[in-house]
């Protein structure tokens, strides 16, 4: 029997294991892939309160060396269901817990291309800074439109030899300051009002081919395609207890409550109007919290 049980070990789950072991609280952690969440995607993080600039992978390497210190019991195991009375079913065992905090997060989500599985580590790609290293002095492209293609874009653009940022719209969503400075990076090429339509290659993606608002169809040959079109959440596995919204988002009541009972949501999983880093560790406080004064 756990105090606290938590689901994602992303910023808001160690920020609400942080808090909880420091109320003396015994916590465990699960976490079907690697710590930190999205956030170790990010090559340079300059919004947050009070610290200029710090790496996604610091930043999360941190964090978890803080809740680390406090004893937190962290077991990478994929969490398969949820049951009545707080059960938490996993891919190797069952647990118990006086609470539980889901903060599951997102995934990136998919173009649904067809070989976009098969090409997926040779010459496909979700994570720039994870990956571009691997295509130094090569073309690629970026598609999205948002700050995450827009920083993929801008992170390439000082290793390989040319960057085509691909957009459905002819307006990106990302901050202006990102555009600005892509404007003025001179190996980096916008192709807007258009979509990639099909992969090609044999054993490794060699080109794309893109439709534009014309209907008119042109390949490209690159080495990789780094996809940023933002993220999913993967929440049905909760839909037997939890609400969900259309989108699969766990529905939040007065912050962090889910509709269960002793069952709370943290961080880019539930619904909310703004996903950041400073509300995902916000959530994971509030969540702790919550649980530990409302905990029988």
């Amino acid at each position: 029997m756990y105090d606290l049980i938590i689901v994602g070990a992303g910023p808001a789950g160690l920020t609400a294991a942080l808090y909880a072991l420091r109320a003396n609280k015994k916590v465990l952690v699960l976490e079907a892939k690697c710590y930190g969440g999205q956030i170790i995607n990010a090559n340079k993080i300059e919004n947050y309160p009070a610290i200029n600039d710090i790496s996604g992978v610091d930043f999360a390497n941190n964090l978890y060396e803080q809740a680390k210190n406090l004893g937190m019991d962290l077991k990478y195991e994929e969490v398969i269901a949820i049951e009545e009375d707080k059960v938490v079913v996993t891919n190797k065992n069952k647990y118990q817990a006086k609470a539980i905090v889901l903060a599951t997060g997102t995934e990136k989500r998919k173009l649904g291309l067809a070989k976009e599985d098969e090409y997926l580590g040779k010459g496909i790609s979700y994570c720039a800074t994870c990956d571009g290293h691997f295509y130094k002095n090569k073309i690629v492209a970026v598609v999205g439109g948002g700050n995450t293609a827009l920083e993929d874009a801008l992170y390439l653009s000082k290793i390989v030899e040319r960057v085509y940022l691909i957009h459905r719209r002819s307006e990106f969503r990302g901050e202006k300051k990102y555009y600005d400075l892509l404007r003025e990076t001179s190996n980096v090429t916008f192709i807007l009002n258009a979509e990639v339509i099909k992969l090609n290659g044999s054993d490794q993606l060699e080109s794309i081919d893109i439709r534009d608002k014309d209907g008119d169809i042109s390949n490209i040959a690159i080495s990789c395609l780094f996809v940023a079109i933002g993220q999913k959440p993967a929440n049905d596995k909760f839909a037997n207890l939890i609400d969900l919204d259309e989108d699969g988002y766990i529905k939040a009541y007065d912050d962090v409550h889910t509709n269960k009972k002793g069952i709370y949501v943290a961080g880019d999983a539930r619904t909310k109007e703004v996903r950041q880093l400073t509300t995902a560790v916000a959530d994971g406080t509030i969540a702790a919290t919550m649980a530990i004064r409302e905990m029988r």
